[in-house]
């Protein structure tokens, strides 16, 4: 592929390092490099968040929820959200929001959805909140129930960085009813190969911050997790999904509404 002017190809990118762990070719040998020092591992972990978020999406979708905020969006994959959502509320509005000019590009080209929806996306950073709700309520409806979606993100931003403050900014602009869609990265299934990840990412000089189960569980304080409760992500499905085998994950994963 060739280099978009805008893209820094000579530092690795979370969005494009995920995106060769899938399989993607939008990413450039610094992303690759990261990704073949993680453990074989860390494919399967990726697909296993992915399938993840699509049995989420499907159930929120299902539940009647018409508008959508993903940030962290990465590198389009098909089917990325809104073909999931909209395939159910065709009229759904969804917002992607990510840092990465290669995502932007991206998205220009291939997040379009369908007539009677809407699909967004905007360039922003998720460490900055509240410009970023600032700029979303220009799309979204924060009156009405949205989604949040924060899909294996939250373990790039470290404790310095105040992630909990981070999600209770965002959802402090949600109305009643909305929900928060999550996944995190954490070595509790795996401790053998948190070393070897740790150092992979570190090499890259991207700042990786895995979490425990009772490190991950205030990001959902004061909201209603859906059944299964926080759980690893093969363990995440609903009735009428097809039921994931029982594996080890590196990710925790939870769906909660806010009262």
């Amino acid at each position: 592929m060739s280099p978009d002017p805008r893209i820094d190809t000579s530092r690795p990118h979370p969005a494009r390092v995920y995106d060769w762990l899938l399989g993607g070719k939008d990413n450039y040998p610094v992303d690759q490099a990261v990704g073949e020092g993680l453990p074989a591992a860390a494919r399967e972990n990726a697909r296993r968040n992915r399938a993840f978020m699509h049995r989420a999406a499907r159930h929120l979708a299902r539940l009647g929820v018409e508008q959508y905020l993903d940030i962290g969006t990465g590198i389009p994959t098909e089917p990325n959200l809104h073909r999931v959502v909209q395939e159910i509320v065709p009229g759904a509005r969804i917002v992607y929001a990510d840092n990465d000019p290669i995502v932007l590009r991206h998205a220009e080209a291939l997040l379009v959805g369908t007539p009677e929806g809407e699909t967004h996306y905007l360039d922003a950073d998720v460490r900055d909140p509240a410009a970023l709700v600032e700029r979303a309520g220009r799309l979204l409806d924060f009156g009405r129930p949205v989604a949040l979606s924060l899909i294996a993100l939250l373990h790039f931003v470290p404790d310095d960085g105040d992630p909990y403050g981070i999600v209770r900014t965002l959802l402090d602009a949600l109305a009643p009813g909305s929900y928060l869609v999550l996944s995190h990265g954490t070595a509790d299934e795996h401790p053998e190969l948190e070393a070897t990840t740790k150092e992979s990412y570190r090499k890259g000089a991207i700042p990786l911050r895995m979490r425990t189960r009772a490190e991950v569980e205030p990001f959902f304080a004061g909201l209603d997790l859906l059944p299964p409760g926080l759980v690893t992500a093969n363990y995440w499905y609903q009735d009428g999904d097809e039921v994931p085998p029982a594996e080890r994950s590196g990710f925790y994963t939870g769906v909660a509404r806010l009262p």
